[in-house]
């Protein structure tokens, strides 16, 4: 059997942490997740999940009962973690580590992932980032986290995974007037939709810029849009499109090496 085909960022991987952008190829589930959906909130067979997600760890060499992933609820908050849990995964957003053999997994289906490494101290992290994230202030807060573990943000090296990304991202005034309410610099993420009474939304420049602000410099941008290539990404907003009321998980996954 071949191992799933992965992403990564030459940044992270020279700098010896074993990851993996993953998209929609290499699993066993059924349509309308075919075929490496790796969502346990999904309406998916459990033990097709379970083998997928044992694919992706197996691709980064980690066992796959110590991959780790959240119950994401678009927030702020933050978990560090220096073992797996026992029943359910916290709700939360990021998570943190300085564990050796621990790979934390974010899900997405068009949100951003965003994997973090400090090669120094050894300290690793995975973002989920959703708009509602990232306003919320979910990858300031995940640097933060890293430092209160010895990170240096000068040091640290993220890479932001396949996402939705600004030709695809439409969206309306109100979510403007959020950002543009929180952060006035944030007017030159928006740019101008084929609907005058939309916008076309750059969440990673956004991203990119949050991270500027609390030190992180050194930013690797991995993978295409996933409303855009629907063959390789899952995508929720495709799925919707299409009528359906579910849909996969992107996994995006690091590790200490």
């Amino acid at each position: 059997m071949s191992a799933p085909p992965l992403e990564t960022s030459a940044r992270l991987s020279d700098a010896g942490a074993r990851h993996g952008f993953f998209g929609r190829r290499g699993g066993v589930s059924d349509p309308p997740y075919d075929s490496l959906n790796a969502g346990p909130g999904s309406a998916d067979a459990g033990v097709s999940v379970a083998e997928n997600r044992r694919r992706c760890a197996d691709a980064i060499g980690i066992a796959p009962d110590r991959l780790l992933t959240l119950h994401q609820c678009h927030s702020d908050r933050v978990v560090f973690v220096d073992a797996p849990w026992r029943g359910a995964p916290p709700k939360a957003d990021a998570l943190v580590t300085t564990a050796k053999g621990l790979a934390l997994g974010a899900l997405a289906a068009d949100c951003m992932p965003i994997l973090l490494f400090e090669p120094s101290a050894k300290v690793a992290a995975a973002v989920h980032a959703g708009w509602r994230g990232a306003l919320a202030g979910v990858i300031e807060n995940a640097v933060a986290e890293m430092r209160r573990h010895g990170a240096d943000p000068a040091a640290t090296i993220a890479a932001i995974g396949p996402c939705l990304r600004q030709e695809n991202f439409e969206v309306g005034f109100d979510l403007v007037d959020s950002f543009i309410d929180k952060y006035q610099e944030a007017d030159h993420f928006f740019e101008a939709a084929a609907s005058e009474n939309k916008r076309m939304f750059d969440l990673v420049g956004f991203a990119v810029w949050r991270l500027s602000t609390v030190g992180v410099e050194a930013v690797d941008v991995v993978g295409g849009c996933t409303l855009g290539a629907p063959e390789a990404y899952f995508s929720c907003r495709k799925s919707r499109r299409d009528g359906l009321d579910d849909y996969g998980r992107n996994l995006s996954a690091i590790a200490i090496g």
